[in-house]
C-alpha cells in the first residue's frame, strides 16, 4: 500500500476524535518511530510503497489511537526536556508543566550557587578554624518523591552531574521504568522502594537533602470530568487522583518528611493543584518553612510551590 494512502486512512479513522493537525502528528511520529522515515518523506517520495510487514505496526498503532490510548504509551517513549524516556501504563506521561518545575530548580541553583556552597561548607563541614574559603563543600543532595518514570530525578542528575540524586516510589513497576530510564540516559540515581506514608520511614531513613522535589497525586475525584479520556482511561489512577475529602494528604506527608530530612535552608519544590494553591500554601504557615512562593505555569495557572526550611 502507498504510504500516502495509509495517511489518508489515519485521517478517515481518527477524524471524528482528533483535529487534523494532531492526526498528522500521530502519523508522522509513527512512521518515524517504526520505519525510521523522516517527516518530509512524502514530499520527496509521494509514491513510496510499504510492504505488509511495514504496514502492520502502523495499523496496530491506529487501532490503539481509535481507543484514545496516548501515543506515548503506544510507542513506549516520550521526551522530557532533552531526554528520551521509556513510558508505559505504570507511570504518568511527563508534562510540560513538570519541565517548568525542574527548570525552576536549575535556575535557583545557578543563581544561588555561591550561597548554597557557602552554607553547605559552614553548616555541614562544621570547621573549627575561622577561614573556610579553601574548604570543598559536599555535593548537593536531591530527593525526588514519587519519581514515576524518573523524569524529574534524571533531568536534574543530567544537568547537575556533581549532585547526589535519589528517588523513591511506592510502585515497584514504576521504579523498574525509572531505573531503565536512568541507565539509558547515563545517570546514577539512588532509587528506593519506599512509601511516604510508612510510619516506620522516619526510623529507616537516615539521609538528609539540600533539595526535595515532588509531583504527587493531586487531582480530586470531582475534577475527573475535566480530565480527557486518554488520561483517565490509561494513566495510573494512583499517581493522579486523591479523595475529595482529603486532597492535600500527600502534601502533609511530604512536609512532615521534609521537616526532618532537609538541611537548614534546604529547598522544597512541589507541583500542585491549581485549584488548591492557597490551601496548599497555607499548610506551610504553621510549619518550619519560610519564603513560601507560588509560581504560575505557562498557561497562567498556579502550578508550583517553593519553600525554604528555616
Amino acid at each position: 500500500m502507498l504510504l500516502k494512502e495509509i495517511k489518508d486512512i489515519f485521517h478517515k479513522e481518527l477524524g471524528e476524535i482528533y483535529p487534523k493537525e494532531e492526526i498528522d502528528s500521530f502519523f508522522y511520529s509513527c512512521i518515524e518511530h517504526y520505519l525510521k522515515l523522516e517527516r518530509f518523506i512524502l514530499a520527496i517520495q509521494p509514491g513510496l510503497t510499504l510492504t505488509k510487514e511495514e504496514e502492520q505496526p502502523l495499523f496496530e498503532a491506529l487501532a490503539h489511537l481509535k481507543l484514545e490510548k496516548p501515543l506515548q504509551y503506544i510507542l513506549g517513549t516520550t521526551h522530557f526536556m532533552d531526554l528520551e524516556l521509556q513510558v508505559n501504563e505504570n507511570v504518568l506521561i511527563p508534562r510540560p508543566e513538570t519541565e517548568e518545575l525542574v527548570q525552576w530548580i536549575l535556575d535557583d541553583i545557578s543563581s544561588e550557587k555561591s550561597d548554597i556552597r557557602h552554607q553547605k561548607t559552614e553548616v555541614r563541614n562544621q570547621p573549627n578554624e575561622k577561614d573556610t574559603e579553601n574548604l570543598i563543600p559536599p555535593p548537593l543532595t536531591i530527593l525526588d518523591i514519587g519519581t514515576g518514570s524518573g523524569c524529574i530525578a534524571i533531568a536534574l542528575a543530567k544537568s547537575l552531574p556533581d549532585a547526589e540524586v535519589y528517588a523513591l516510589d511506592v510502585s515497584e513497576k514504576a521504579l523498574d521504568v525509572a531505573q531503565k530510564n536512568a541507565a539509558s540516559n547515563g545517570v546514577d540515581i539512588g532509587f528506593m522502594h519506599q512509601d511516604i506514608f510508612n510510619p516506620e520511614l522516619e526510623l529507616e531513613f537516615e539521609l538528609h537533602f539540600d533539595i526535595i522535589v515532588s509531583n504527587p497525586p493531586y487531582v480530586r475525584e470531582l475534577e475527573k470530568k475535566e480530565i480527557s479520556k486518554n488520561v483517565k482511561g490509561f494513566e495510573p489512577d494512583t499517581a493522579l487522583f486523591v479523595s475529595d475529602e482529603d486532597p492535600l494528604l500527600f502534601y502533609r506527608a511530604i512536609i512532615d518528611f521534609a521537616e526532618n530530612h532537609l538541611f537548614k535552608k534546604g529547598m522544597l519544590y512541589l507541583e500542585i493543584n491549581q485549584y488548591l494553591a492557597e490551601e496548599t500554601k497555607a499548610l506551610f504557615n504553621t510549619r518550619n518553612f519560610s519564603e513560601i512562593e507560588l509560581r504560575k505555569d505557562m498557561f497562567g495557572n498556579d502550578r508550583m510551590l517553593k519553600a525554604i526550611k528555616e
